[in-house]
């Protein structure tokens, strides 16, 4: 039975991270596109403000090579990044190869676009969300994005305005509560996982001679698994009021959120994008 999502002036689209579970987004957004679906706003958060670049510039299959077709052209991911540049990823392939030269972000595009974007980081000093909206600087767009994909312990610090910025989903993983504040309240919201997920809580603390200088940090990673858990209960609490709507994997997700196969990458964006495409927008 075909689902009907409405989009007025007070509609957001909220982007979950993930890791490499993000393809499933991909598919979704590459669906929206392919139907000329726009929101006024849109907030995406990790893997999900990678992909949402994409969808905001209109570059259907861009975020589908990211993830998928660059993955195994050029193993981007792994532990013999981590050992030689101290990054499990290969963030100059992906931050500046690949937005300027392998498949040329288009800034011009995106800058000009009437819908707003925002992409969220986690402030090292305060240890807590911060948001952004930038569409003047380039380089900024990248090192917000970067910050926002920066995760803890196996990537290194990012910076945003000289300011120490990791993963967004540190904080706040799934940002309804931020669309709402932004006066966005009929809110579609992509995850990464099925409905019922709960992420099992951490007995352990960070120990205090890792991010030694951010104590704040430290918190903030300690209280993550539970935030997130009290973020999943609030959107299904929403979505069974029929205050939003979500899309999401319908089965548990098989694929890890630094996953290298790419038959799962591969099986898991086909489902986003046959997820989305049960739905009828108007």
């Amino acid at each position: 039975m075909e689902k009907k999502i409405d989009i007025n002036d007070r509609s957001g689209l909220v982007l979950e991270g993930g890791g490499m579970r993000g393809v499933f987004t991909c598919g979704v957004l590459d669906n929206f596109m392919e139907r000329g679906i726009r929101f006024p706003y849109t907030i995406g958060v990790s893997a999900g403000a990678c992909n949402g670049l994409s969808y905001m510039s209109g570059q259907r299959g861009r975020a589908k090579y990211s993830n998928i077709n660059l993955l195994e052209k050029y193993k981007y991911i792994g532990w013999k990044h981590l050992l030689k540049k101290r990054n499990i990823m290969d963030f100059d392939l992906l931050f500046q190869e690949f937005p300027e030269h392998i498949l040329p972000y288009d800034y011009d595009t995106y800058f000009h676009t009437p819908e707003r974007y925002v992409m969220v980081t986690t402030n090292c000093l305060t240890g807590e969300a911060n948001y952004f909206e930038e569409k003047q600087s380039k380089e900024r767009v990248i090192d917000i994005v970067r910050a926002s994909s920066s995760l803890p312990f196996v990537c290194p610090i990012s910076y945003v305005d000289r300011i120490p910025m990791l993963d967004g989903g540190i904080v706040d993983s799934i940002p309804l509560v931020h669309a709402r504040e932004d006066g966005y309240a009929h809110n579609v919201v992509v995850l990464t996982r099925n409905r019922g997920y709960r992420k099992e809580i951490q007995g352990t603390k960070v120990p205090s001679f890792i991010y030694r200088k951010y104590p704040l940090l430290r918190e903030a990673i300690n209280r993550r698994s539970v935030v997130y858990n009290e973020q999943l209960e609030f959107v299904e609490r929403l979505e069974d009021e029929g205050e939003i709507t979500v899309i999401r994997p319908q089965m548990p997700i098989v694929v890890d959120r630094i996953e290298r196969d790419i038959k799962k990458l591969t099986a898991l964006y086909e489902e986003g994008y046959q997820c989305a495409a049960q739905f009828e927008i108007s």
